[in-house]
């Protein structure tokens, strides 16, 4: 997956790696600021089950 999705990106090896570095932060800021606190309302970690 990895290899293919280097092989797609357009540039040099700086470019790419630029371009990766950046849909990783908007992937990150996506979970941290959208998924995960969705994900929060369902997931209680104050219900404890094991005694």
């Amino acid at each position: 997956m990895y290899a293919g999705l280097w092989r797609i990106l357009p540039g040099p090896w700086w470019v790419r790696t630029l371009i990766l570095l950046a849909l990783a932060a908007a992937v990150l800021y996506g979970l941290f600021f959208y998924v995960f606190p969705w994900v929060s309302q369902f997931v209680n970690p104050q219900d404890v089950t094991v005694q």
